[in-house]
């Protein structure tokens, strides 16, 4: 009670990486009816100290959070500070990504009061999980954060535990970059805003693959569709997928 009853606990910063949309449709949802203050993890982000319960929401690659992702919310200190530790799949698995946010939220000062895993529309492949998060979805999410808020108005500040391993697996190694059509015209939209910054604004057409995630927002942001997979390697991956990500998963909470 003593760390709260310093805290702006009406207002909350949501903190999110989102390239394709999902993660923000979700933190939407989580903080329906709140005051939130928002922070774009898919640009830099300034040191401050968080005196405000902090919701954090990231994609999962390859079973685990972006290094990107999480430099920028190192960037985020917390001093007993409360936080919500979100990651968002597309359908295939979490496995280390939630234990990975909490632990590094910990690390960053942060009491993980409450976590969750949720189910977004696959950023490659979009027939997987398609329209997720769905009604259902961001109902269940609401409920989620009314059930925080419930917690942090009680003074109860005690932690979760969640699933997951360490060491945590290896980070997969991206295998392509996106391809670019004759059909660009250079508007350099990509390259603005790029995660990374792994697109040139001098050449827009080109990718660098040292900086590259594969997180697909090039792809999503493009006006003329320009930007696209390899057709052979998107055909891999659908087949692959179709075979361990066709059942619908549900959201895990754990508060």
């Amino acid at each position: 009670m003593g760390i709260l009853s310093g805290m702006n606990t009406n207002e909350w910063i949501s903190a999110v990486f989102s390239p394709t949309g999902g993660c923000e449709k979700v933190a939407t949802a989580i903080t329906r009816g709140m005051s939130v203050r928002k922070l774009d993890l898919c640009a830099p982000v300034a040191e401050q100290a968080v005196t405000a319960p902090l919701l954090a929401v990231v994609p999962v690659y390859g079973g685990r959070v972006p290094e990107v992702a999480l430099e920028r919310l190192r960037a985020l200190k917390g001093n007993g500070t409360p936080a919500i530790a979100v990651v968002v799949y597309g359908n295939r698995a979490y496995e280390d990504a939630l234990l990975e946010l909490h632990t590094e939220l910990t690390a960053n000062g942060y009491k993980v009061i409450a976590a969750a895993a949720f189910i977004a529309e696959h950023s490659i492949v979009r027939t997987i999980a398609a329209g997720r998060p769905h009604a259902a979805d961001c109902e269940l999410a609401a409920e989620f954060g009314q059930s925080v808020a419930t917690k942090l108005a009680a003074g109860d500040m005690s932690t979760v535990c969640v699933p997951g391993n360490m060491p945590y697996r290896d980070r997969p190694q991206m295998p392509v970059t996106p391809l670019t059509l004759e059909s660009c015209r250079g508007c350099g939209r990509c390259a603005r805003l790029c995660p990374t910054g792994a697109i040139p604004s001098a050449a827009p057409h080109t990718t660098d693959a040292s900086k590259c995630i594969l997180c697909m927002r090039c792809v999503a942001v493009c006006f003329r569709r320009s930007r696209l997979l390899p057709p052979p390697v998107l055909e891999g991956m659908t087949q692959r997928l179709n075979l361990v990500a066709a059942e619908p998963k549900q959201p895990e909470l754990f508060v």
